[in-house]
C-alpha cells in the first residue's frame, strides 16, 4: 500500500510539473478608470480618477490562475457644500465650498482567476494598499458678504491618513484570443484610512482594459 501512494503521489507531482511547464506565464499592462468614495462618509461623492500598471498571469491549472499586479490608482471622494462658519472671532453666514479628498495608491492585488466559459472569468482576491500622496483640494470656496472667493488650493492631509490599506477585490473579466482583456472589479476596503475620529474605509469600482503578451 505505501508503494502503491507512493508511486500516484510521484505520478501526480511529475503530471503536475509537465502541464505546469506546458503553460507559459503571460505578462502585460492595463489602464482603466476608477469612481471611488469612502465610507461611513455622510455629504460626499464619487470621485472620477484612473488606474495604471502591470500585470502576470500564472496559470495553475486548465481553468484556474494566479495573477499578481503592480497598480497606481487615483482614490478619493468629492464634497460640495454650504454652511456658516463661526470661531468666535470671525462669522459668516454663507459659505460655499466644493473640493476633492485626493489620495494616491500603489496597489499589489493578487487575484485569483477562474475561467469559466473560454475567456470569460471570474476574480477575487486580498490587496495591499501603500498611500503615496493625500490632499484636500478646493476647487472652490465662497464667502459672499466678505467677497472672497478661492479656487484650486491644496492642502496635504497625509499625516491624517494611515498609510497601508487592506481590501478584497472581487470581479469579473474577457480576455480575447488575441491577448486583449478587459475587466470590471469592485475593492472593498478593510481597514480604516484616517488616524483619527469615525472610522472611514475605502470603496473603488474599476473598469479595466489591457494587453497580455
Amino acid at each position: 500500500m505505501k508503494k502503491i501512494t507512493l508511486s500516484l503521489i510521484a505520478a501526480l507531482t511529475i503530471g503536475f510539473a509537465a502541464n505546469a511547464q506546458e503553460k507559459e506565464i503571460k505578462f502585460g499592462a492595463k489602464v482603466g478608470l476608477n469612481e471611488s468614495k469612502f465610507s461611513n462618509a455622510d455629504g460626499l461623492s464619487t470621485r472620477t480618477s484612473f488606474h495604471i500598471g502591470a500585470v502576470a498571469e500564472i496559470p495553475i491549472t486548465e481553468k484556474f490562475s494566479i495573477q499578481p499586479e503592480l497598480l497606481y490608482s487615483g482614490q478619493g471622494a468629492k464634497f460640495d457644500g454650504a454652511g456658516s462658519y463661526d470661531d468666535g472671532l470671525l462669522e459668516f453666514r454663507e459659505v460655499k465650498v466644493e473640493g476633492t479628498f485626493k489620495q494616491n495608491y500603489i496597489l499589489l492585488p493578487i487575484m485569483a482567476k477562474y475561467y469559466v466559459w473560454k475567456g470569460l472569468n471570474l476574480q477575487a482576491g486580498p490587496q495591499i494598499g501603500f498611500l503615496t500622496t493625500a490632499k484636500l483640494h478646493y476647487d472652490k470656496v465662497e464667502i459672499p458678504e466678505a467677497g472672497i472667493s478661492a479656487n484650486n488650493h491644496s492642502v496635504s492631509i497625509k499625516q491624517m491618513m494611515n498609510k497601508v490599506d487592506f481590501g478584497l477585490n472581487f470581479g469579473i473579466g474577457y480576455e480575447l484570443p488575441i491577448g486583449v482583456f478587459f475587466d470590471l472589479r469592485a475593492n472593498i476596503g478593510l481597514s480604516s484610512i484616517n488616524k483619527e475620529g469615525p472610522s472611514s474605509k475605502n470603496q473603488v469600482s474599476q473598469l479595466s482594459v489591457g494587453y497580455k503578451f
